[in-house]
């Protein structure tokens, strides 16, 4: 019945008629939403590296997450996932605009990213103030779980300090006093030769020089002129992608190879090999994965990965596989409500996350407590010799929470 139909005392002047219904409107928009069950999508903001230096970490890591995200039929705690992503460039100054767009224009659920130690500082501090969501499968800032640790923060890869303090037991340990570093001059190059001094001084080394150069540049013969120089006993060194590269192959062609060994954090000869060849050859290095652990869950996902990638995985693929299934332990534990932020980190601290490197689980500040392994180059391939460091768990410095 329209209000023209209604008895004539029953009826409003037109004035008062719209006068009600605004103020209906008005008491609608004051009640308080009512919660509905989680249901749809996830909605996952891939902000990783597709072009550049990193471009390969990139697509490596996504199709890690895809993989497991594929295993378990699409749907991560009861709930389909879609992805949202941005190409972050390795690029700093462009951080904050990229991940406020996944916040605040494609309203993400969660953040999974990144490469690059300062991309990750700026998505860090993007997930603290908003409280979204951000898994890190990769970027090894150690601020990321030390002083911007927060509740909604997690990694599923290592701290900068891990490879390089388990190295700098190895290379103590090999009997050298004297080493050079080299590296990029940005925060992960930074902490890496941090983590490596504190073990290696400690163990009665010295590091007599640090050396580095601006990222992304790969122009290192007077550095490696100034490595010949010194003589010192050793060298270490922490690169990446195709910058990890290069400087291998410059390193033996100035001839240091044979006079001076080369020691790095493993991601100097991680998906990087094919590209060295015999450059690499004898390298060691130190990481959480290794190429030939050969433990049955690594066997099946090596074998998954090359039948639907058509492409060998590495480090970064097995980091963003292990991004997903935390994600999956955690939208279990809350049946899919990703605004149940506190039970999903509680679900996350008291799990042991079944990887591909060998089980581990998260820190207080929610980096992973995991095995480093001491690898050697042999036949394209990161070979495990044993384990350097045993159960590591970053210190966590400046981390409140």
């Amino acid at each position: 019945m329209s209000t023209t139909q209604l008895p004539k005392a029953l009826r409003l002047p037109p004035l008062a008629a719209h006068l009600a219904a605004a103020a209906a409107l008005t008491l609608l928009a004051a009640l308080p939403a009512v919660a509905q069950p989680a249901g749809g999508k996830v909605k996952v903001g891939l902000m990783l590296p597709y072009t550049g230096t990193f471009a390969a970490l990139g697509t490596a890591i996504e199709n890690g997450f895809r993989l497991y995200v594929t295993e378990q039929g699409g749907k991560l705690g009861g709930r389909e996932i879609e992805f949202v992503k941005v190409d972050d460039e390795s690029d700093p100054a462009k951080a904050t605009d990229n991940v406020n767009k996944l916040i605040k224009r494609d309203n993400v659920d969660v953040l999974v990213g990144t490469v690059h130690s300062g991309v990750a500082m700026a998505m860090a501090k993007a997930a603290k103030d908003n409280g979204t969501l951000l898994i890190v499968p990769n970027a090894g800032a150690d601020a990321v779980t030390g002083a911007m640790c927060a509740p909604n923060i997690f990694r599923s890869s290592f701290s900068n300090w891990q490879p390089g303090y388990a190295m700098g037991e190895v290379v103590a340990k090999k009997g050298h006093k004297k080493v050079v570093t080299i590296t990029w001059k940005y925060a992960a190059g930074d902490e890496s030769v941090r983590g490596f001094k504190e073990a290696f001084e400690k163990s009665g080394g010295k590091v007599v020089k640090e050396l580095s150069l601006p990222f992304p540049n790969v122009e290192f013969q007077a550095l490696l002129t100034e490595i010949a120089a010194t003589k010192p006993d050793a060298a270490y060194t922490f690169f990446a992608g195709g910058g990890a590269v290069k400087f291998v192959k410059d390193y033996a062609a100035a001839g240091l190879k044979k006079s001076i060994p080369l020691y790095g954090a493993g991601f100097v000869t991680d998906g990087t090999l094919e590209a060295q060849g015999a450059d690499a050859d004898g390298l060691f290095t130190t990481l959480h994965y290794a190429d030939s652990l050969g433990t049955p869950r690594d066997n099946a996902f090596r074998l998954a990965y090359a039948k639907t990638f058509k492409l060998q995985p590495d480090v970064y693929a097995v980091q963003g596989y292990d991004a997903a299934q935390m994600l999956s332990v955690g939208l279990n534990a809350v049946k899919g409500d990703v605004a149940k932020k506190t039970e999903f980190a509680a679900a996350l601290r008291a799990a042991k996350i079944d990887s591909p490197r060998g089980p581990f689980t998260l820190s207080k500040s929610h980096n992973p407590v995991q095995d480093i392994y001491l690898r050697q180059v042999g036949a394209k391939e990161n070979k495990v010799i044993g384990v350097a460091s045993k159960a590591l768990t970053d210190p966590g410095h400046g981390c409140r929470m």
